[in-house]
C-alpha cells in the first residue's frame, strides 16, 4: 500500500495544473509572482497530491467549487516546498465555510471552568484530522498581504506542528541539534513577545502569538512568508530557524515578476 501511494504521488508531483486551476493559484496565492519557475512546478505537483488525497467539504451553505479546493491546496503546498513530506498525515478533511463560524469551546479555568460556549472563529486546525477555514476571511487576507496575516498559512502551520508533537510550537525537525537551536530561539522569542504584548508595546508579530507556543509558531509562519524582510531584520534568529525548517528563504525572493 505504501509503495502504491508513493508511486501515485510521484506521478502527481510530475504533472501540471490545467489552465483554469493555474489561474486560481496565480490570483489567490499571494506569493505566486515571487516564486521561481522551479518552485511553481513543484508547487503544482504538491497541489495535485493534496487535491487527490484530502477530502474537501463546503459547510454553512457554501457550494464548494474548484476555486475553493485549489486555493486551499495551494497554501498547503507552499509550506511543503523543498521538504521531504508525508503531506499532512493527520489531515483528512478540509471544511470551508462562507464566512466566520461558531465553534464550541470548553473553558478550563476561572469562573466558567467546565462550561462550553460558542466562539466565533475564522479558522481551526484539529489534531483529529480536520482543518476549517472561513472563505471570506481568506479572501480578505489575499486582498491585503501586507497586513502579514493569512488564515490558511496559520492553520496549515498548526497541522505541521501536530505531526510529531502535541501542538506545542515544535514541528518535526531534522535532528537533535536543530531541536536544541529551535528550543533556545523560540523560547526566548516567545517570552520576549508575550512581555511586549503585556506592556502594550507594538510588535511585528500579531499579538495573538502570545496566546501559546503553538500560536506563536503559527503566527511566526504567517510573518515569515508574508513579511520576510521585516522578520529577518527585527528577529534574525527566529527568521533563521524558520528558514531552516521550511527550507525556503522568502526574504531573498524578488518583489514580483
Amino acid at each position: 500500500m505504501r509503495f502504491l501511494r508513493k508511486r501515485r504521488r510521484r506521478a502527481l508531483e510530475s504533472a501540471r495544473l490545467d489552465a483554469a486551476a493555474r489561474t486560481v493559484v496565480e490570483r489567490n496565492l499571494v506569493v505566486y509572482d515571487q516564486l521561481s519557475d522551479d518552485d511553481l512546478r513543484e508547487l503544482e505537483g504538491k497541489i495535485l497530491v493534496l487535491l487527490a488525497e484530502k477530502s474537501f467539504e463546503g459547510c454553512g451553505g457554501l457550494a464548494l467549487a474548484d476555486e475553493h479546493r485549489v486555493t486551499v491546496a495551494a497554501y498547503g503546498a507552499l509550506l511543503l516546498l523543498h521538504r521531504a513530506t508525508d503531506y499532512y498525515p493527520h489531515l483528512d478533511s478540509i471544511l470551508v465555510y462562507p464566512s466566520s463560524f461558531l465553534a464550541p469551546v470548553r473553558h478550563a479555568v476561572g469562573e466558567v471552568a467546565g462550561i462550553e460556549t460558542d466562539e466565533e472563529r475564522v479558522g481551526e486546525s484539529w489534531s483529529a484530522g480536520a482543518l476549517v477555514v472561513s472563505w471570506e476571511d481568506l479572501l480578505d487576507d489575499v486582498a491585503d498581504p501586507d497586513a502579514g496575516s493569512n488564515v490558511m498559512i496559520h492553520e496549515f502551520a498548526h497541522q505541521l506542528d501536530e505531526e510529531e508533537s502535541l501542538g506545542e510550537g515544535v514541528p518535526a525537525l531534522a535532528g537533535a541539534a536543530h531541536y536544541r537551536a529551535w528550543h533556545e530561539v523560540f523560547s526566548r522569542e516567545y517570552e520576549a513577545h508575550t512581555a511586549a504584548v503585556d506592556r502594550g508595546q507594538r510588535t511585528l508579530l500579531d499579538e495573538y502569538a502570545a496566546e501559546s507556543p503553538a500560536e506563536f509558531f503559527a503566527v511566526a509562519s504567517e510573518t515569515f512568508f508574508l513579511l520576510p524582510l521585516d522578520l529577518r531584520m527585527r528577529h534574525p534568529d527566529l527568521y533563521r530557524e524558520l528558514a531552516a525548517y521550511y527550507c525556503q528563504d522568502p526574504a531573498s525572493w524578488p518583489a514580483g515578476r
